[in-house]
């Protein structure tokens, strides 16, 4: 009776053996498999830089609100085209064009009315020389005329004499008025050019 319940024991026993055994070796070989897997992700990742983990990328979505951001790199420099100055700047230059603009116009406008006031008063003076030379002319003439018809004996001897001397006078008083007329047109001619070009009628007359 002992020997068979020494029997049962000891099968009892090697049963547990082989299946703790069976255990054991099950543990092992799956494990092994896990291992050999680690050594082969590890050894792919060191050979495939794209298999690495990617970095972190924030976008509105997911940037946070409570921690300070740090931001890697230079200060981003302010264009000085952008500034506030700047764009001041450039509305006043913006506004000073027209302004400018203007100013030039006026500016040529204000230098041809200088032009022809200056031609203007140039021909009155010519004309004014003009009249002066008719006038003495004239009053020589009167003043000979006078003398020859005052004495008729200076005159009858003299006749040929003085009718050439009058002739000669006349002629150069109507050369003269001529000359007076031609200046006075020339001036008449200026002044309506001036019109024309938008001088005004007060700058000229």
């Amino acid at each position: 009776m002992k020997n068979i319940k020494y029997l049962g024991l000891g099968f009892v026993l090697a049963l547990s053996i082989i299946v703790l055994n069976s255990v054991a070796a099950a543990q092992t070989s799956s494990s092994t498999p896990d291992q050999s897997s680690l050594g082969d992700y590890a050894r792919k990742v060191r050979k495939d830089p794209a298999a690495k983990a990617k970095p972190k990328v924030f976008d509105n979505d997911n940037l946070p609100t409570n921690d300070k951001l740090s931001v890697v790199g230079p200060a981003p420099t302010a264009d000085a085209s952008t500034t506030p100055a700047a764009a001041d700047a450039k509305d006043k230059d913006a506004a000073a064009k027209p302004a400018s603009a203007a100013d030039d116009e006026q500016a040529k406008k204000k230098a041809l009315a200088k032009g022809w006031q200056d031609k203007i008063s140039s021909q009155k003076d010519a004309i004014d020389l003009a009249s002066r030379e008719l006038d003495v002319t004239q009053r020589e003439y009167q003043l000979r005329a006078a003398a020859m018809y005052a004495d008729v004996g200076n005159r009858m001897r003299n006749a040929t004499q003085w009718d050439k001397e009058e002739a000669d006078y006349k002629q150069k008083i109507a050369d003269k008025q001529k000359a007076l007329d031609d200046a006075k047109q020339k001036l008449e001619d200026m002044k309506e050019d001036a019109r024309k070009a938008g001088v005004p009628s007060a700058m000229i007359d």
